[in-house]
């Protein structure tokens, strides 16, 4: 499969981003005009009240999947659906480095299944993650002396 892409310092053409595989570096910083959030790394199943791991990361790209370099940006997550009237807690919102935002703190305190997490930036489209689990706290219930 052959796949072509023409760019110019601030913008790229080609294919959807349905036909890329991976995610590319835009050497001129793409245009943030045209960009959108996307989840490097999606939120995984997690035990309650611990922090999601591995850490979740967003990426701002372009059309075709390429890092929007240049983008420095605050990204922010919340619930975008709790279906167990869970609240998110830790670090929310992070500056975006070179189009990357990390999120090392969420936790959810509410078990349930079919959670997800919606990352969004002023410019840019938001981007909703794949549903996740938070199971219940491991281990034995204490007994009352």
């Amino acid at each position: 499969m052959l796949i072509i892409a023409l760019c110019a310092a601030s913008a790229c053409t080609g294919p959807s981003p349905d036909a890329l595989t991976g995610l590319g570096i835009a050497r001129g910083g793409g245009s943030i005009a045209s960009g959108r959030l996307a989840f490097l790394v999606q939120p995984s199943n997690v035990a309650t009240g611990s922090p999601i791991s591995p850490e979740v990361k967003v990426e701002a790209v372009d059309t075709l999947g390429n890092v929007l370099s240049r983008f420095a940006g605050t990204v922010r997550v919340a619930l975008a659906s709790n279906p167990s009237g869970g609240s998110l807690r830790g670090t929310t919102s992070a500056a975006a480095a070179s189009g990357l935002a990390i999120f090392d703190t969420l936790v959810i305190n509410q078990a349930g299944h079919g959670y997800m997490l919606v990352a969004s930036a002023a410019g840019l489209a938001s981007v909703t993650s794949a549903p996740f689990a938070v199971f219940g706290a491991t281990g034995s219930a204490a007994r009352a002396p």
